[in-house]
């Protein structure tokens, strides 16, 4: 079934429900939410644009980017959206790659050159008179049928360690992600507002069709992006608000909290996910913002729905495990079969690290056009995800860093998270990253990037709180203070950027 199905349905039980909102003005409600989806999918199918299609949406949040995006999948097409974060190069990369027939941009300087003169698509700017005609456009009455095994939407990868990878998400991986939601995250109601503070472009778009559904509401920030302090504001005026946010948005969400002596009234749900998020940050979080919080551990080859750890288990400090759980992801959610696999592929008993693999009615297909991508992926039916992790005897996955980040010193190995989290305990340290790197006589060794507050640490203090929460051997031999960490678009900490720094000095 055609995800916008939702849509078309919500629409004509709830027309006159509020739907689309800048900041706390109303935009649209969810008749004229399809009506406006309906249009720019017929303009799609008076273009020749429809089943096995491609259409990509190169556009930063804003009220216009669900309609559009309803829009190609009432045309029964695949929606590409695209970080609008990215360079114009690297989004006229995805845009070939994809095979885009069509691709909405905003209007801005760089909009020109994500098509060459030698491309074959068409490019619609927001701000433009084809645009504008699209919107008036006779709508289709309801979207065009597709299979469950169609794809819908085309997740490219962040591409941090070279050319992203689209991940080709059929209309049943989308739908396995949604209700998956209801069962391991959270329930949705009419009364509810999404709130889009993240790229809709990824994770926080992805749960947009929960709160389709159910006819709930959703908010785009007057910023547009992520700006802590508007959205304390903003969610006590809108009430009973969900949103996806990257640790570090959490982080400093709760900073701006403390400093202007907010409790988060109005946030109902904060889900996060897309990094690790330290026991000590959602210790703080939990006690500023009280028990708001459900962590996910996902990828884009299977959105959103690996593993769930739920409010209660968040909240719970009276579970004698309770601190323990707060630094796993959860257990498998409803959706996902897990395993830890060791590098023969035969699963391992619970605690043992290993390779953490899934597999589903979540996972995608394959990715776009990359058998040797798909190889690497797949082992069996079990996507691979690159992650390091153990399942504790109670089923809680604890993650031990990517595969890659596996630090080898001395034949002995040792886990970045582990190191980092020890190093974080100091009252002094605001981030940390640990990374290793090559040495004549361990191998490798272990090089900790730190960001400090006001007061930095000494060496020796962080070596001296490291040998007192972890084995000696696990200790970094250098640390590194930086004045801040690099990061994707997502909030990821750029190990291969660090690597890079090293090797200049």
């Amino acid at each position: 079934m055609n995800p916008a199905e939702w849509l078309a349905r919500t629409a004509r039980d709830k027309p006159g429900a509020p739907a689309l909102f800048l900041a706390t003005k109303l935009v649209s409600d969810y008749a004229g939410f399809a009506r406006q989806a309906g249009a720019i999918g017929a303009a799609l199918v008076q273009r020749g644009i429809g089943r096995g299609d491609r259409v990509a949406l190169f556009l930063p949040n804003s009220v216009d980017y669900l309609p559009i995006f309803y829009g190609i999948l009432y045309a029964g097409a695949c929606a590409v959206p695209i970080n609008a974060k990215l360079h114009a190069k690297e989004a006229a990369w995805i845009a070939r790659n994809s095979s885009a027939k069509l691709v909405f941009a905003k209007d801005s300087p760089d909009s020109g050159s994500i098509l060459s003169r030698d491309d074959t698509a068409e490019l619609v700017i927001l701000n433009s008179d084809t645009f504008a005609k699209m919107q008036r456009h006779d709508p289709l009455s309801w979207p065009v049928k597709m299979s469950a095994d169609e794809a819908a939407w085309l997740f490219y990868t962040s591409g941090t360690t070279g050319r992203p990878k689209g991940a080709v998400l059929s209309c049943k991986n989308l739908m396995a992600m949604s209700l998956s939601y209801f069962a391991d995250v959270d329930e949705v109601r009419s009364e509810d507002a999404a709130l889009y503070a993240a790229p809709m472009s990824h994770g926080a778009g992805l749960y947009n069709f929960v709160h389709v559904l159910r006819g709930a509401r959703h908010v785009l920030p007057q910023s547009g992006g992520f700006d802590p302090t508007e959205i304390l504001h903003l969610a006590q005026e809108m009430q009973n608000v969900s949103m996806f946010a990257a640790p570090t948005m959490v982080k400093r969400l709760v900073e701006a909290a403390q400093t202007i002596g907010a409790t988060g009234e109005g946030i109902k749900t904060i889900v996060y996910g897309g990094g690790p998020m330290y026991v000590a940050d959602i210790k703080q979080a939990l006690k500023v913002l009280g028990p708001k919080f459900v962590q996910i551990y996902g990828q884009g080859e299977a959105p959103m729905t690996i593993t769930a750890l739920p409010r209660c288990d968040l909240a719970g400090q009276d579970h004698p495990e309770w601190e323990r759980r707060l630094g796993s992801v959860g257990k498998a959610q409803s959706v996902a079969e897990l395993a830890i696999l060791d590098q023969n592929a035969n699963p391992l008993p619970a605690n043992e690290i290993g390779e953490i693999a899934v597999r589903g009615a979540q996972v995608m297909a394959g990715y776009l056009d990359n058998p040797e991508a798909n190889a690497k992926a797949f082992c069996d039916d079990w996507l691979m995800t690159g992650d390091m992790g153990h399942v504790d005897s109670d089923g809680y996955l604890i993650l031990h860093d990517s595969a890659k980040d596996l630090v080898i010193s001395g034949g002995s190995n040792i886990y970045p998270r582990e190191v980092e989290e020890a190093l974080l305990t100091h009252p002094d340290v605001q981030e940390v990253s640990v990374i290793g790197t090559p040495d004549p006589e361990w191998g490798e060794i272990v090089v900790a990037f730190v960001v400090a507050q006001s007061n930095a640490p000494t060496p020796a203090e962080l070596d001296q709180i490291c040998t007192s929460l972890i084995a000696r051997f696990k200790k970094p031999k250098r640390y590194v203070f930086v004045p801040t960490l690099p990061k994707n678009n997502y909030g990821k900490v750029l190990k291969t950027e660090l690597r890079a720094q090293l090797q200049q000095t």
